[in-house]
């Protein structure tokens, strides 16, 4: 047995959405390092092209600014990806929203943009660059990895009911998609992510000292924590792991 390659990226192609900042900037670092050629994408552009500039340090990473969250911004993403490669090998749907307010006054539009985004983007998107990720799977599997939460695990206390619907209903579509992609050597899986210091998760930014005290492991998520689950996945490694959500939260899920 030969382990020395399970988790290199060595010449394959990564796109994440959402790459300009938070998780889904520490999985195109941790993607870089592993020798993948990167490219992110990001509704602003300004940000999604510091952040390519940045990474470029590490590697080929290139912006390509889209808003995913419309079925045209998604095409776009694709059309613009397509001027770059003819075949992509990862795809990290990471790209996502959420809307919090009290049960009596939740509003239709805090449904809609949270739902397009975190469920029907991944599925869309994902169609779309199908025939990309087949072209890629020869010698080795295509991966497909939807960026969900443990909000979409387990209940927790806050009232965000649009994003914990859209990401445990992002979780049951990774399995029902991954049984069908199989078949065309496209391996789709998921990740669990718990505190980690983003906009997204203001809480485990701004008052970390706080949320660590609920968390098992005390402490909450570093970019090495979410590059690592993410480069498993990706690589020879997880080639096994089919249709499966990773929990990657300090254990905080059983802890609730």
């Amino acid at each position: 047995m030969d382990t020395t390659r399970l988790f290199s990226l060595e010449g394959r192609t990564a796109l994440i959405t959402g790459g300009s900042r938070g998780i889904g900037r520490m999985i195109a670092e941790g993607y870089l390092a592993q020798g993948a050629r990167v490219y992110i994408s990001a509704r602003k552009a300004a940000a999604c092209d510091q952040t390519a500039k940045e990474l470029s340090a590490f590697g080929h990473c290139v912006s390509l600014p889209a808003d995913v969250s419309t079925l045209e911004g998604a095409q776009a993403l694709v059309a613009a990806y397509g001027k770059h490669e003819k075949t992509l090998d990862i795809l990290v749907n990471n790209a996502g929203a959420a809307w919090g307010a009290p049960y009596h006054e939740f509003p239709e539009s805090g449904w809609d943009k949270v739902v397009d985004l975190n469920l029907k983007t991944p599925f869309f998107l994902t169609q779309a660059l199908t025939p990309m990720l087949k072209a890629a799977a020869t010698d080795h599997l295509a991966k497909v990895i939807n960026i969900a939460s443990i909000d979409g695990v387990s209940v927790n206390p806050q009232e965000t009911y649009s994003y914990a619907a859209s990401k445990a209903g992002l979780i049951h579509l990774t399995r029902r998609m991954a049984l069908r992609l199989a078949q065309e050597r496209i391996v789709v899986s998921a990740i669990a992510p718990g505190a980690f210091a983003s906009d997204m998760n203001k809480d485990a930014r701004d008052h970390g000292d706080e949320v660590k005290g609920r968390i098992p492991a005390g402490r909450i998520g570093t970019p090495e924590d979410m590059a690592g689950a993410a480069i498993y996945l990706a690589s020879r490694a997880g080639d096994y792991v089919m249709g499966s959500t990773l929990i990657v939260d300090g254990g905080v899920t059983y802890a609730r």
